[in-house]
């Protein structure tokens, strides 16, 4: 096997041009050098089939301890994004007979009828936002803070059973979570705080159970088997973190894709084309994740023309991936609701470690986008898409606003 040396690419803290951080990543190769906001060197897989390939490798395990970074003392306990490549004990974080035991666990839990039982409360919850929206078509509206941010939040909320009083501080604490411009002096009262929040969800729910997911977290069993208080907060935290930051991505990204093209507005407004098919392709060309954080490799594995050597870490980024045209041909770079592989992406995830919200996920945005534009047809974007300035959070594809006018 050949190597070709190739110089890393430095991941922008302040994701100022991702589509274009995105087009060199696929250039690289495969496996492309990356170095992560901190100067932490890791490895990125950028291609489709190699990413398919990757996520179903025994090699590549999620065990920290293997990375020779970790092991040599080089990763500050303060890194920002510490809390992405250590967050506790949960599916994330294990494999093999493990993860098949918490990933068992939490499925008695997260059931395709509990998912489809939230249709008629998303329903609900849609509604009364965009009730509150103005319907005057001249005011600009951030459409991300009005809509798209508190829907997926509820719903999040109301599934794991978690007070709605703490929702603003959980904003405020994940957004610190996940951004790469977190002082150090503030990352590890970050995420000791979330994990104080999600202790105090499990010991209110030991105490008085309810008809919620932390409740059937608890009371989740096999062969005698129960999840530990500690498997059950890294579980909650990874599941509200995941599950109302893809879900707002997805929808924002969806309204401005066909802003950006009002021939497949037309098209789906139409009924020509179905909401699914929005759903799906923003998911392929517009990835709610960005970049997920991290695998180890147990030993060397081949990748291309490039070895990923043992003891390093990878990361699979999607947004490159999404649009690779070896998986979608010449015009991956394209939005296209109508293009034959819309279904045929991994952004959320492939393997053992696919995400388990996905099915909710898509359920949200399958209610939330057909009743924004039911109400309001003609929405556009208030500034040009060049204006929309991303959230410094490299695992995100994650606007700070979403600034639109709507016409009823």
């Amino acid at each position: 096997m050949t190597t070709t040396e190739r110089p890393p690419i430095a991941l922008d803290p302040f994701v100022r041009d991702l589509d274009a951080e995105s087009a060199r990543l696929r250039e690289a190769g495969p496996l492309a050098a990356v170095v992560l906001p901190g100067g932490v060197p890791v490895w990125a897989v950028t291609h489709h089939a190699e990413a398919r390939q990757l996520l179903t490798d025994p090699r590549l395990v999620k065990d920290i301890t293997v990375w020779g970074a970790w092991r040599r003392g080089e990763i500050a306990p303060d890194w920002p994004l510490i809390g992405l490549a250590d967050p506790g004990r949960s599916m994330l974080t294990v494999d093999g007979a493990d993860h098949r035991r918490l990933r068992a666990l939490v499925a008695q839990a997260l059931t395709p009828r509990r998912v489809e039982e939230m249709r008629e409360r998303i329903t609900k919850l849609t509604e009364g936002l965009l009730d509150r929206l103005p319907t005057d078509g001249g005011t600009v509206v951030d459409l991300k803070a009005e809509f798209a941010y508190p829907l997926p939040m509820y719903v999040v909320a109301d599934l794991m059973g978690i007070e709605e009083s703490r929702l603003p501080r959980l904003k405020e604490l994940f957004e610190k979570f996940f951004s790469t411009q977190t002082p150090p002096e503030e990352v590890v009262a970050t995420l000791t705080e979330l994990a104080g929040i999600m202790a105090g969800t499990v010991a209110a729910k030991r105490a008085v159970r309810g008809d919620d997911l932390t409740s059937a977290l608890i009371g989740a069993a096999e062969n005698g088997d129960r999840l530990t208080d500690q498997e059950i907060v890294s579980t909650l935290q990874l599941m509200v973190a995941a599950g109302h930051e893809t879900t707002i991505s997805l929808i924002v990204n969806a309204v401005v894709n066909l802003s950006a093209h009002p021939e497949q507005r037309a098209l789906v407004l139409s009924g020509a084309a179905e909401w699914s098919a929005v759903v799906e392709e923003t998911l392929r060309h517009s990835t709610p994740t960005s970049h997920v954080l991290i695998r180890f490799a147990t030993e060397d594995v081949p990748v291309g023309d490039r070895i990923l050597p043992a003891g390093d870490a990878l990361i699979v980024s999607y947004g490159a991936i999404g649009r690779d045209e070896k998986a979608h041909g010449p015009s991956a770079g394209v939005f296209d609701i109508t293009r034959e592989t819309k279904n045929r992406h991994i952004s959320f995830g492939h393997g053992p470690h696919v995400c388990p919200g996905a099915a909710l996920s898509r359920l949200e945005a399958a209610v939330a986008l057909p009743a924004l534009y039911g109400r309001f047809p003609a929405l556009d974007l208030a500034v040009p898409v060049s204006e929309l300035r991303h959230k410094p959070v490299v695992t995100q594809n994650d606007l700070f606003e979403l600034p639109v006018r709507l016409t009823p």
